[in-house]
């Protein structure tokens, strides 16, 4: 269900990587995506899915809260998996169907669709976490900061921030009500879930119509309430919670970079040949 999708939603807590500073998360998760897309190895790429569950255990995230995260893009896994599979003819012949087409298994196929999957899937892990742990509010502030040198070229900072953060928090709240407008076109009559591809696609038009409208709506009473509370963007604004860094980001950036070099340096050792977990993707 739509309502299942906890894409951008936030859980207070009291972990150790609810506490790390919101610049430090951001910069800790692009590294680790650069990391993950340099491993061409299945030796560093567990590695690095291994790293993403110790995350995830000390963040105190429920498990069931993660598989919603994973749900939403099990379409797209399964799809990607399945193009690596066609199109991917190295190595040898596993299951040829027809015996006088092109199209056959290979091993080369089936290597690049289960290490795609698990990349994909280290990536969700740890990018959800950035959500689940931090708050908009201190998104928008650490946005902020890491991008603030772009003032000196006349960049509105703040106002991309705000942007950046507003479109994420709203993604929860756009997803409910997508989950509602459908269940009422369904009680009126509408046929979502029965008939062709067409009358589907014809049938979703009342869907997106009053979810554009309401969209609108909401824009602008947001717009309205910022107002009326004298919002200036960004002229002299204090903030209750100052960011600083503190031990625990310099013992968590020491261990990203620990993994990362080693997650990277594996993916072009020899001995990833020698242990049998052969590069993938070139």
């Amino acid at each position: 269900m739509i309502k299942d999708i906890t894409i951008g939603q936030f859980f207070p807590g009291n972990s150790f990587v609810h506490k790390l500073d919101p610049r430090a998360k951001i910069l800790f998760l692009i590294v680790y995506i650069v990391a993950l897309f340099l491993c061409r190895s299945f030796f560093s790429l567990l590695l690095m899915l291994a790293f993403s569950l110790f995350t995830v255990i000390l963040s105190r995230i429920s498990p069931k809260m993660i598989w919603k995260s994973m749900k939403a893009i099990l379409v797209i896994v399964v799809f990607t998996a399945v193009l690596q599979i066609v199109y991917n003819d190295k190595g040898d012949i596993l299951w040829k169907p027809f015996a006088s087409g092109s199209f056959a298994v290979t091993t080369g196929g089936v290597y690049g669709a289960v290490f795609l999957i698990v990349r994909i899937i280290a990536l969700i892990l740890l990018t959800s976490l950035l959500t689940y742990t931090t708050s908009a509010t201190l998104l928008t502030d650490a946005i902020e900061k890491l991008l603030s040198p772009l003032k000196l070229l006349h960049v509105p900072v703040h106002s991309l921030a705000m942007m950046m953060t507003i479109a994420l928090r709203f993604i929860p709240t756009l997803l409910r009500e997508i989950d509602i407008i459908m269940s009422a076109q369904k009680a009126r009559g509408a046929m979502l879930d029965n008939g062709s591809m067409g009358q589907r696609i014809k049938a979703l038009v009342s869907v997106f119509v009053p979810l554009l409208v309401s969209s609108f709506r909401r824009a602008s009473e947001l717009a309205t309430a910022m107002e009326c509370r004298c919002y200036t963007d960004g002229a002299n604004r204090t903030r209750l919670r100052v960011m600083r860094f503190s031990w625990r980001d310099a013992a968590a950036a020491v261990v990203l970079i620990a993994v990362s070099f080693a997650a990277v340096f594996l993916s072009f050792c020899p001995i990833s040949t020698i242990l049998l977990f052969q590069p993938v993707i070139s």
